[in-house]
């Protein structure tokens, strides 16, 4: 009837066990595929939409929308934003994106919160902030990057056009 479970067995470099082959996976398995399950984003930044984008190891350029209203960023899986590092507290911060600004605040976490290297309670973010929760660092952003790339060049392309321009000019008048 029912004997003992039968021990897993090594099937294809994978741990199984039983007839269907069911895989078991460790808990840093399953926590790796979590993280590389969770939804990023691949479009801009803006103001109605701004984005934390990781730096670091497990974080590297991953974006992370905040979306109007409250988020919670912390270890739990339960976190709006999931940061899988043990120096983030369960529950480290919230961030609070209404009205066109956002807000960061600590909510008592262990390691602290951090706006562009200072230890904050609470901090409005702006663009290019650097956020550290703990270890994990982030950089806040309210506007693509290749967008504000894309204006410098056009800044750039129109002084030197003006530049031609004036130099002509100055030509065309003194010769």
């Amino acid at each position: 009837m029912n004997g003992p479970a039968p021990s897993p067995r090594i099937v294809h470099g994978m741990r199984s066990s039983g007839p269907q082959g069911t895989r078991l996976f460790t808990a840093d398995e399953l926590h790796r595929y979590a993280a590389d399950s969770m939804p990023q984003i691949e479009e801009g930044a803006s103001v109605a939409q701004p984005v934390l984008e990781g730096r670091g190891a497990g974080l590297d350029r991953r974006r992370f929308a905040l979306r109007s209203g409250r988020q919670t960023i912390g270890r739990r899986r339960d976190s709006d934003i999931v940061v899988d590092d043990i120096s983030v507290s369960a529950s480290h911060a919230w961030i609070i994106n209404q009205q066109g600004h956002t807000m960061i605040m600590n909510t008592l976490s262990t390691n602290g919160t951090f706006v562009n290297g200072r230890r904050v309670h609470e901090a409005i973010l702006r663009h290019g902030d650097r956020v550290r929760l703990g270890q994990a660092e982030f950089v806040f952003l309210t506007r693509d990057a290749r967008a504000s790339r894309l204006l410098w060049t056009r800044r750039i392309a129109a002084g030197v056009a003006v530049l031609a321009v004036l130099g002509t000019l100055g030509w065309w008048l003194l010769g």
